[in-house]
């Protein structure tokens, strides 16, 4: 078991009070069972999350929507969970719906693992969505710099040069500079 997936079960153990009905659906290789709680009534959350995370390792794309839906939860570990089924899911609307909650203004208190995801997937998404991202996030006493930094580094893993542009603006910002600089490094030794 890899290390997301040990906190993801431990979070999700301690959640559901270990119940015998956690336990089954941890234990459980039927992959119609786990889909079944996607759209039974009444599921908790830990119980849709801890199935829709399985059916994604395992390239279930009935886990696609429950997925995209924890991309966009309030609550971080959810989010992070998501993203990593999401990048192993296999599932080709994955880019397009991380570009579109990247982009979400109205959501972009969330918009940090739709970010992350975006670099890992390098989806022909990626780079536009976060140059988008991005240049909003440069507005003098934006609040969200965590995502801001997470779009300039993502920007210089894909070392796509149509990033340049933002990337030289993102170099006026202290807090985004030195992360600025090393994209800029990456993309030219890339060309």
């Amino acid at each position: 078991m890899d290390e997301e997936s040990r906190s993801l079960t431990e979070r999700l153990r301690r959640e559901s009070g270990g119940t015998p009905v956690y336990e089954r659906l941890a234990a459980t290789g039927d992959l119609a069972e786990l889909a079944d709680v996607l759209t039974a009534v009444g599921q908790p959350l830990w119980a849709r999350e801890l199935v829709a995370f399985r059916l994604g390792l395992a390239g279930d794309r009935r886990a696609f929507e429950a997925l995209v839906l924890l991309l966009n939860h309030r609550d971080p570990p959810r989010c992070a969970s998501a993203a990593y089924a999401l990048a192993r899911l296999g599932d080709p609307r994955t880019a397009r719906a991380a570009a579109a909650l990247a982009t979400n203004e109205l959501r972009v208190a969330y918009a940090l693992h739709p970010v992350l995801l975006l670099a890992e997937l390098r989806a022909p998404e990626s780079v536009p969505a976060l140059i988008t991202t991005l240049r909003r996030r440069l507005s003098p006493h934006d609040p969200y710099r965590r995502v801001a930094l997470a779009c300039v580094e993502g920007l210089g893993t894909l070392g796509d040069t149509r990033a340049r542009p933002v990337l030289n603006e993102a170099l006026a910002h202290p807090a985004l500079a030195e992360a600025a600089v090393r994209a800029l490094a990456r993309i030219s030794r890339q060309r």
